[in-house]
């Protein structure tokens, strides 16, 4: 069974800008709903061009987002990441200890790195996002020993474009005995690293995470459930979101369908799918049924798509305890 788990990830502070239309993405050829990687230059330009827009900063980072809900959650954490010798790394390192995530944070000379997050009026995300020190984390920098306390490694797929990097981290940790689990991220970044993709999960991952879109540029199966039984063959389980329907889940031969907790109001999407993969891998560690990891995820993420950023205060986190404890006892399941 699951119970530590540790996350690897770019260390990011999220910069999250509400636009009152889409404008700028059309300015700067962004794809809606995607994430680019740009040069500070480019991201100060864009970030000058919403100046006038509402904005808010937080923690970030895709694996970050993951791992910070599960300390919430009650689970033991921990997580591997890079920042800047500045006081954003500082602030970064510190946030994490406060609310129970063991830091294994390295430091670099490049400045702290910064995604700022463009969310449009119906409340889908754009990531622009410069990672400073956070790509200078290196395979040199995994030491084995990292992963004795921990029993699965978790994975942000926008770190896939650094190939020596996560296999050397998946070898690592599989040699320590560890389960490997996997996000996928973001269509572009499935479709720019797809075979190297194809390679690690059909050798090494054995939870997978991938909206439609992304499971779609993965196995080139237009159908989710196709989707679902193409990667269910690679790997022990596997998630297929698809947005408003919920999300399908397999695990051998046992296939759910669960649906979704309808939010009070959809302010932006950041962090849902983060967060949805936070509800399960407790849910998970915790023994439930597939169902019932799937509700727990449906509920993590259907709050925080009730915020802008990722993060909610303590009455939406003892809604979702308590909704969580209804699971666990089978009366609240979708």
């Amino acid at each position: 069974m699951i119970r530590r788990v540790i996350g690897i990830g770019n260390a990011l502070t999220d910069m999250l800008v509400n636009l009152s239309n889409d404008n700028v993405l059309e300015e700067y050829q962004l794809v809606k709903g995607s994430m680019s990687l740009v040069d500070s230059q480019l991201q100060t330009a864009i970030s000058k061009a919403v100046a006038g827009c509402p904005y808010s900063l937080s923690l970030g980072g895709s694996a970050g987002n993951t791992i910070r809900a599960m300390a919430r959650l009650g689970c033991k954490v921990g997580f591997i990441g890079k920042v800047g010798e500045d006081t954003t790394g500082e602030f970064y390192e510190q946030a994490l200890r406060n609310i129970g995530v063991e830091p294994f944070i390295l430091r670099s000379e490049e400045r702290s790195g910064k995604c700022v997050a463009l969310v449009s009026p119906d409340g889908e995300r754009t990531f622009v996002t410069h990672l400073g020190a956070a790509a200078d984390l290196q395979a040199e920098d995994i030491d084995g020993a990292i992963f004795d306390d921990y029993d699965c490694l978790y994975i942000e797929g926008y770190l896939v474009q650094d190939h020596d990097l996560i296999r050397t981290a998946i070898e690592r940790a599989k040699a320590h005995g560890l389960k490997v689990a996997i996000d996928l991220a973001s269509f572009n970044v499935v479709e720019e690293n797809r075979d190297f993709l194809y390679d690690i999960v059909k050798r090494y991952v054995d939870i997978l995470f991938a909206n439609e879109d992304e499971a779609r540029a993965f196995t080139g199966e237009s159908d989710p459930h196709a989707a679902l039984n193409h990667i269910g063959a690679m790997c022990e389980l596997v998630v297929v979101k698809i947005g408003m329907r919920g999300a399908l889940i397999k695990r051998g031969e046992e296939v759910v369908h669960v649906g979704i907790m309808a939010a009070a109001k959809r302010v932006d999407t950041t962090g849902a799918g983060d967060f949805y993969a936070a509800g399960f891998m407790y849910g998970l560690s915790e023994g439930m049924s597939l169902r019932a990891c799937g509700t727990i995820g449906a509920i993590t993420a259907g709050k925080v798509i009730e915020v802008v950023g990722t993060t909610f205060g303590e009455d939406a986190w003892r809604e979702i305890f308590t909704l969580t404890e209804k699971v666990r006892t089978e009366k609240y399941l979708f």
